[in-house]
């Protein structure tokens, strides 16, 4: 971790780089913020961690915890839940074992997002697979795409 986090450093310094830039280069090298990143950029750079984690709780594209290989985004605007995607999202957490409470699998396989809106109501409901929009979700299909990414690992 030391190593890439020099990297970052080295980055920060050459690119006249922000915290904002700091988290992005963690998020890609991780997956997401480690607490122990964040408290070793604080002690180097002297900026409060509280800053950090401010910012990366601001910012939906931050994730403070470990993420499934596989991303699971179901929409939850006002098309997609009317046609269904609440059913969908219990289905998951259910099928994949996700405990209460939490949106990642403990085998780190499959981390589900629920979103306000994907802006694709005419295909409601929605559903995205690792970047792969999947719309007029049923049940039916969903269990063969869910299946399909397990084969595929």
């Amino acid at each position: 971790m030391e190593e890439s986090l020099e990297k970052i450093l080295t980055n920060y310094r050459n690119n006249e780089g922000n915290i904002i830039t700091i988290l992005q280069d963690l998020e890609e090298t991780f997956g997401y913020i480690p607490e122990e990143a964040v408290n070793w950029f604080s002690k180097r750079l002297k900026i409060p961690a509280s800053r950090f984690f401010g910012i990366a709780t601001f910012y939906a594209q931050f994730h403070l915890k470990p993420r499934g290989k596989n991303i699971i985004t179901v929409c939850r605007g006002t098309a997609c839940h009317v046609k269904g995607s609440e059913r969908l999202l219990n289905r998951l957490f259910i099928e994949l074992d996700i405990p209460a409470g939490e949106d990642t699998s403990d085998d780190l396989k499959f981390t589900v997002e629920k979103v306000n809106c994907l802006g694709a109501c005419g295909i409601a409901p929605v559903v995205v697979f690792n970047k792969e929009v999947h719309g007029k979700m049923t049940l039916d299909k969903l269990m063969r795409d869910l299946k399909s990414i397990n084969t595929d690992e």
